[in-house]
Formats: structure tokens, sequence, C-alpha cells
């Protein structure tokens, strides 16, 4: 029987820096950029109790929280306060597997200390985390690994929830669907046309119903509401794709404008690459439009080099396909495989 925790940080970013400055502590605190298109990457609990979400334009944010304090994110301290949390994983377990800087999945099957209980482990966890970081965290405790980060939720802030074997066929009978990873808003909204809306009800449709109606996500929907989707911790977790983009005050109202502003974008992306080595791993380029009216579209082609000229290209398809020429947000990205870097050097040397 496989012991998995969820560790989930509450509120991460706003959390640091609330401990690093109390004048925060007590006022609603959102993590953002400071133009009013920013996009807030985190809020803390009073600022949640307006509505206040992640992801969150800076614009209607303050809307719905006119008090509401918004401070630039500072992603070195952030991810030095991550380090800290992961070497105290290391002390419990080998198998790891980072989501993020604020959250992780623990396998702790083999895991001696605590005599082997995953429940007295997250407690043990989530108390040294606090002690040497000042932070708190969640946990979600169980024998399949998306339980457990479902279970993680369940109690939050500061607070843990076990689900063990006995009680998995329950907890996933009574599961609303949204709550399972994978599971989006196009999604759901196919789900509940159909009347599913709880574990229970896929379970009832039974497996055959459900792969004739939506195929291998189907089979896979219903394999988890039965428990038979047990889940590993992944230890490597290989990227597949970079990219980057940016939010404008002001809307480009025009292609050319777009256009203009691709060389800055393309500067960043190179830097990004050069850091990370990834330069010989690129197998497609693409370019992503978000219109003034929120409609987002993308445009790729396979490649193995940056090159303006494919950007500006794929700039212009995505483009016509806007209702407004209007234009808030741009990126460009690369797709990444990491066995085309070997093939290139075996090229080379042969």
């Amino acid at each position: 029987m496989k012991k998995f925790i969820h560790i989930d940080m509450d509120c991460f970013y706003a959390a640091v820096e609330m401990r690093d400055n109390p004048a925060l502590a007590k006022v609603p605190l959102a993590i953002g950029g400071n133009s009013r298109r920013g996009v807030l990457s985190t809020a803390n609990y009073i600022a949640r109790e307006y509505g206040v979400r992640s992801a969150m334009s800076n614009y209607h944010a303050k809307q719905l929280c006119p008090d509401l304090v918004i401070v630039p994110g500072r992603m070195q301290v952030y991810k030095e306060v991550s380090q800290q949390i992961r070497a105290i994983f290391a002390r419990y377990t080998d198998q790891v597997e980072p989501l993020s800087l604020d959250e992780a999945y623990l396998d702790v099957t083999d895991c001696e200390l605590c005599k082997g209980s995953a429940t007295l482990i997250a407690q043990q966890i989530r108390q040294e985390i606090f002690a040497q970081t000042g932070l708190t965290a969640s946990a979600g405790i169980a024998p399949i690994k998306f339980v457990a980060k479902i279970a993680s939720d369940e109690n939050k802030p500061n607070g843990q929830c076990v689900v063990t074997p006995e009680q998995i066929p329950q907890f996933l009978a009574a599961l609303d669907l949204k709550k399972i990873p994978g599971v989006g808003k196009v999604t759901i909204e196919k789900l509940h046309m159909l009347d599913l809306f709880k574990g229970q009800d896929v379970l009832d449709k039974g497996l055959t119903w459900m792969q004739q109606h939506f195929s291998n996500f189907g089979a896979s929907l219903y394999q988890k509401c039965a428990g038979q989707v047990i889940g590993s911790v992944r230890t490597e977790r290989v990227r597949k794709s970079l990219s980057v983009e940016h939010t404008y005050e002001y809307n480009k109202t025009s292609l050319e404008q777009c256009q203009q502003a691709l060389p800055a974008l393309l500067d960043e992306l190179q830097q990004r690459l050069t850091k990370q080595q990834l330069h010989n791993c690129i197998n497609k380029l693409s370019v992503k439009v978000k219109f003034a009216n929120f409609h987002v579209t993308t445009a790729d082609q396979s490649g193995r080099t940056l090159n303006m000229d494919v950007f500006n290209a794929l700039l212009a398809k995505a483009y016509e396909r806007g209702h407004t020429p209007e234009v808030r947000l741009l990126g460009l990205g690369v797709g990444i495989d990491h066995h085309s870097s070997d093939t290139l050097q075996l090229s080379i040397l042969d």
C-alpha cells in the first residue's frame, strides 16, 4: 500500500511578504505587477474574502477590494525559502516531486521515521517548516496520489486531511468531479450536460459507457473514480516547453504595433533559453495573442532555431483570427525536445 503526502504552502508568496513585513499581516494583500493590467500571482486570505484570486487582473482585484495592497514579487526570496522547504522533505524521503515552488508530492511508503506513519510524518514536516521559515503549510495524506492533492485543500490553512485506504471508496464516490486534476472548465461542462457530477455518477455509468462518450479520457476518469489509479512520484520532471509573455498597460491597436513588440519578447526568450541551456533542444516555435475581448489564440510551426521572420508570420496568422484589432497580451514560446540535443551532438561527432 502506497503512502503519499501532498504538501501545499498557504498563500506562499503573500505569506513570505507578511512574514518579512508584519505591517502587511492584517491588510488585504496580493502579489502582482504594478500596472493596472498586471496579473496577481496570489493573495492572502483576507483578500480572498473579497473574491480576490490568483490570475486576476490588478484592475479587477481593486474593484472587488479597493483597499487591496499589491506588492511586486521577490522571486529570488521565494526560491530561497522553497529550497529550505525541500531540504526538510529530503530528511524523510528522496521520492519528492515538486509541482512548483510552494507544493510537492512525497512518497513516504518506505520512510521509517515517525514509526512509518504518513500522518505523523506530514504533521512533523509541517511543524519543521514553521519552525525554520515561520510559514504554515497544509497537507493531504492518502494511498492514492491525486487523492492526496485533493485532501491537502480540505483543511486549509495550516491543516491536514487524511484519507485512509478504508475511506477511499466513499471519498471517491462523493467526490465532486471538478476537483479531480485534469478536469477543466470545458470538460466539466460536458460532464454536467450528461448528469455527471460526482464520482458515483461515473461509476454508475460504467467503463464502457464512459469510453463511448469520452474516449480515453472517459476510461481514465472511470479508473480514477474506481480507485484504480494509484499514481507514482516522478522525481525528474522534464520541461516540454518554454515561453515568455507580456500584458501591456495599453492595448496594441494594429498588427504593426504587435510586430514592433516582438524583439523585446524574443530577447527575453533567448535569455531564458541560454540560462537553461536549451538552445539545442528547440523543436517548435509558437506565438500567443490575447485580444482586448479576452479571446486567446496561438499559432505554431516546427522549427529548430529562433527565427524572427517565422515569429512575425505566426503572429500575422494568429492576429487574423481576432474579432477586434486590439491586443492586450503577446507571448512567444518554443517546444522542447531533449532528445534533439543528443541527436545534434551525435551528428557533429559523426
